[in-house]
């Protein structure tokens, strides 16, 4: 018998990726411009929080439309592979 691995089915990976890396992204971003913006009050998790899922919730969609564009960007910028 094989051991499955993982949750969610292989097709599925590239929008997981996206949701993935713009909730680490938004995160980090909206942090520091809360941080710019409020300094370190007392309350500052629930302000960074608040303005963290809104953020998310523009940078998921923005990823899943955008990507596709900036891979074709990528592709023509690089060299491709070595022929095995």
């Amino acid at each position: 018998m094989s051991e499955q691995k993982g949750l969610i089915p292989a097709r599925y990976a590239p929008v997981l990726f996206g949701f993935l890396l713009s909730g680490l992204m938004s995160l980090i971003v909206s942090g520091i411009a809360t941080l710019r913006a409020t300094g370190l009050p007392p309350n500052f998790p629930a302000i960074w929080f608040q303005a963290w899922l809104p953020s998310w919730g523009v940078a998921f969609p923005t990823v899943l439309v955008v990507a596709p564009l900036v891979r074709r960007v990528v592709a023509r910028l690089t060299l491709p592979p070595p022929a095995a």
